[in-house]
């Protein structure tokens, strides 16, 4: 993998949400009235932008989610970001990046605010020259607005950019601005969601993804 430059997502990707997100999502449903008290049953909203997860899961209208991604944000912010996790071995990985001269960023359909949070809190902000997310608006949560938004205020050539991402979002990005794209396989896309895309690239481990970029 040669690329010189690579934007990587964040969820999934290189911190592991669940305890954060899934807690959140329980608490906005419990303040609209529904009671979730299985973890494990909201853990699929991990990766997708979350105004359209709950239209797509709980059947909201448009008001209704907004009003559900503010009663979440209004644990997240507070707790949420901080019940996280880097995956074993990312850090590591992003020195031999560094190491080796490339040019990193982040690529997430979470709102910005929050990932450079997260990325300060967690003591991985350094290895990356910008993060880039949505805005509080909805602005750019989708991957294929995020990318295109990326590529063009960094000017970055995307024959020489790879996208690493867990979930399909990050693969249509990819595809749909011309770049390549790794799949990992330790995050929260089944197998069968990340294959039926045709990622250039799978890993199943942070270890056999770090492999890879030894190998060049």
């Amino acid at each position: 993998m040669h690329h010189q430059t690579l934007l990587f997502d964040l969820d999934g990707t290189l911190t592991d949400p669940r305890e954060g997100i899934t807690r959140s999502i329980q608490f906005a449903l419990g303040k609209l009235g529904i009671d979730e008290p299985d973890l494990t049953r909201l853990e699929h909203f991990i990766g997708p932008p979350l105004l359209q997860a709950f239209m797509q899961f709980y059947d909201f209208d448009e008001a209704k989610a907004w009003e559900a991604v503010n009663f979440y944000r209004e644990r997240f912010k507070v707790t949420g970001l901080y019940e996280n996790r880097v995956f074993d071995g990312v850090l590591p990985l992003l020195e031999t990046l560094g190491s080796q001269g490339r040019q990193l960023y982040i690529a997430t359909s979470k709102p910005w605010v929050f990932a450079r949070e997260i990325a300060r809190h967690f003591d991985f902000a350094r290895h990356f020259k910008v993060i880039y997310g949505s805005e509080l608006d909805g602005t750019r949560t989708n991957k294929v607005e995020l990318i295109a938004h990326l590529l063009a205020e960094e000017g970055l050539d995307p024959n020489d950019t790879l996208m690493i991402g867990d979930r399909k979002h990050d693969l249509i990005g990819a595809r749909s601005n011309g770049l390549s794209a790794v799949a990992v396989g330790y995050g929260f896309g089944s197998h069968e969601e990340l294959s039926a895309e045709s990622p250039a690239y799978h890993f199943q481990t942070v270890d056999e993804l770090h492999r890879a970029f030894l190998r060049g």
